[in-house]
């Protein structure tokens, strides 16, 4: 394997930082593995047992406010490539992620920019779900409490959400991708 100057070298980077970017983003798409701590330790998939066909193409829906609930379309904006085996999925869980977009789940260490994958099933008690609430989209933890069930954030600055009408559970948070800003 090639050190990250060698790297940088080879494709006429300005930095050593944009060849490490390169292996991050070849890294979040599955297609290398690198081992911390080790200078060129880089594995294929093909050499962990995995082919990349066993990976999930998961499609992403756009963005997910994570403040007050709003009215989203959930139009198609590409798809992220994930290990199944790393999530707990099996290869035909029904899943997708959206882009976060706010700040009142900062506590759950899930910051604006960031990619949540959620897989279509019931939620259980504390789990962290797309939900629609009265017509309205937001991510917030599920939370169950004297017979009633209402959404909670994940910062104080923001309230709990109680149903009026209608509280709809879009998708199961699985996994996170660290794209936003850190909190």
């Amino acid at each position: 394997m090639p050190s990250t100057r060698e790297i940088q070298k080879h494709f006429g980077f300005l930095s050593q930082t944009a060849a490490v970017s390169h292996l991050r983003a070849l890294e979040r798409k599955g297609v290398i593995q690198r081992l911390a701590g080790k200078a060129r330790a880089v594995i294929f998939p093909e050499e962990l047992g995995m082919r990349l066909s066993d990976l999930l193409t998961i499609p992403v829906f756009g963005n997910i406010p994570a403040g007050p609930p709003e009215q989203a379309a959930s139009l198609k904006e590409g798809t992220v490539t994930v290990d199944p085996g790393n999530l707990g999925l099996s290869p035909s869980a029904k899943t997708f992620a959206l882009k976060v977009r706010g700040d009142s789940m900062i506590d759950a260490h899930i910051v604006d920019g960031d990619l949540v994958i959620l897989e279509s099933r019931e939620p259980r008690n504390k789990d962290i779900v797309a939900a629609l609430i009265d017509g309205e989209t937001t991510l917030k933890r599920y939370i169950e409490e004297n017979r009633r069930t209402f959404l909670r954030a994940e910062n104080p600055r923001y309230p709990d959400l109680i149903p009026a009408a209608e509280l709809i559970i879009q998708g199961v948070m699985v996994g996170l991708m660290r794209t936003g800003r850190r909190a």
